[in-house]
């Protein structure tokens, strides 16, 4: 789960990280930060430092800056139209250089958008300059060209030094508030040599202006380092979670293989030493002729088990892809009713089917009558003499339709519950362990699920949810 939020927060880092992993998986994490003779984490903000190199996080960057400028401009030329009494009417030559500033804006907002691939670093890097360029040079014309000692245009030069604080390094942001700043002590200068005599309080005005511009810069600055310092520091403990989630993942498989192997050998070994005991004694030719062919009938038995073992073990480890299409549930629970009928009644044990006859899901038919046949089976087990085993059926009224088999008898011990579905795993004498273990996968490769949705004292359920039919679950006429 954290590796997915890391990966989901950080993609560029995940992904970047996840390349350098997957060349070379049995690096330490040490090792991958120094891959192809530079540390992998410069690799990230190399240059430039840029923080939104994947396609979305730059479309989105890029689009609040574009729509600050917008809003900024739009919002200044209001207040020099509302307050011309003070500052005097917009001159033509102002009204157009900002109309062709808002239009590269619209236009750069529309490309934006339009983008279906990444920028190249180059690219990206040119696209940053020239904004920051035009913004700057935008609000130096704007504030000579309003032609007043109070002129709000200058405020325009905020959007670029904040650009400059979120993407650039600290001599960038540093440069870009110099030139802003000295633009602005040029205009103050301009306008008095305009209009003298000069104020001096103008030129202390643009002093504070520059403060500001370098003291918003220098914070933004500092907290786009604080992010990419965690994001550093993330992007090392993704890599390690990595390595150890690959090992873990190496380590279960063998631990599985192992366990699988000796379940196998466990099973094999039982029946192949009865056989060849069996044989051994018919053939020394000491028995009489009745002990003889029993020893026959229990190598033939055994031989039998033995072939039901591989067949099984063949089933859960090799299964057909099912093949499913619109079926009848209650057919499909009444058939294995029927079949299972024989051996309950040796079991002294009942089986009632309760399922609408309309009711309709995707299925492969033989696949889940063997599924449900094993779980049928199993609760006659469990079930006590003149118990009733129920196979009941249901829809959720979307898109999952339940089947489910219960009986009555004692719950399955906490200490089992864990294995009950583990391969070879079985509580029963002579079972195989497998029954279940393929039901669930016979259930799964459905796009379903098999689980133990009860589990008390008389009430043993275990749930089969397949998908229902797409025309709707309670699809057909009701049958006999």
């Amino acid at each position: 789960m954290l590796f997915n939020q890391i990966a989901e927060v950080f993609p560029v880092t995940a992904r970047l990280g996840a390349d350098v992993y997957d060349q070379s998986p049995d690096l330490s994490c040490k090792e991958i930060c120094t891959v192809w003779g530079e540390p992998l984490l410069e690799k990230l903000y190399k240059g430039s430092l840029f923080s939104a190199t994947d396609l979305p996080s730059f479309q989105r960057q890029e689009s609040v800056f574009i729509m600050l400028n917008i809003g900024l401009l739009g919002v200044l030329l209001l207040m020099h139209i509302i307050f011309a009494s003070f500052l005097g009417y917009p001159p033509r030559t102002l009204v157009l250089l900002l109309s062709a500033v808002l239009l590269l804006n619209v236009f750069e907002l529309a490309w934006v958008q339009r983008l279906t691939t990444a920028l190249e670093p180059g690219s990206l890097l040119m696209l940053t300059w020239s904004s920051i360029c035009l913004n700057v040079a935008a609000a130096g014309l704007l504030t000579v060209l309003a032609d007043h000692e109070d002129s709000p245009y200058f405020t325009l030069a905020m959007v670029p030094v904040l650009i400059a604080a979120f993407r650039l390094s600290l001599p960038a942001v540093l440069g870009v508030v110099g030139v802003a700043s000295v633009l602005n002590f040029a205009a103050v200068e301009y306008f008095f040599r305009q209009h003298p005599p000069a104020d001096v309080g103008e030129y202390f005005e643009a002093g504070i202006s520059a403060l500001i511009l370098a003291f918003v810069g220098l914070l933004v600055w500092l907290l786009m380092q604080q992010i990419r310092e965690h994001e550093n520091e993330l992007a090392r403990n993704l890599l390690e979670l990595k390595q150890t989630r690959a090992r873990l993942l190496e380590e279960e498989t063998l631990a599985a293989v192992g366990r699988l192997s000796s379940a196998i050998a466990h099973e094999i070994r039982n029946p192949v030493a009865m056989i060849s005991s069996s044989l051994a004694m018919a053939k020394r030719g000491q028995l009489d002729a009745e002990n003889n062919n029993e020893m026959y009938e229990i190598a033939a038995r055994e031989a039998f088990r033995l072939e039901k073992l591989t067949t099984d073990f063949l089933t859960y480890a090799r299964p057909r892809q099912p093949e499913p299409r619109p079926n009848s549930v209650h057919d499909t629970l009444s058939y294995v009713a029927s079949v299972c009928r024989a051996h309950a009644g040796d079991k002294q044990v009942r089986i009632e089917v309760e399922a609408p006859e309309s009711l309709e899901s995707e299925l492969d038919p033989a696949q889940i009558q063997q599924a449900l046949l094993n779980l049928v089976m199993n609760a006659i087990d469990a079930s006590p003499q003149g118990g009733t085993v129920r196979l009941q059926s249901d829809w959720d009224g979307s898109s999952e339709v339940r089947m489910s088999v219960t009986n009555p008898g004692p719950e399955i011990p906490e200490k089992v519950m864990p294995r009950i579905f583990e391969p070879f795993f079985t509580t029963k004498a002579r079972g195989t362990g497998l029954g279940l273990a393929i039901a669930r996968n016979i259930a799964r490769a459905h796009g379903g699920e098999l689980s133990v949705s009860s589990n008390q004292h008389d009430n043993v359920c275990f749930c089969l949810r397949l998908p229902a039919a797409k025309a709707g679950a309670p699809a057909r006429a009701a049958r006999n």
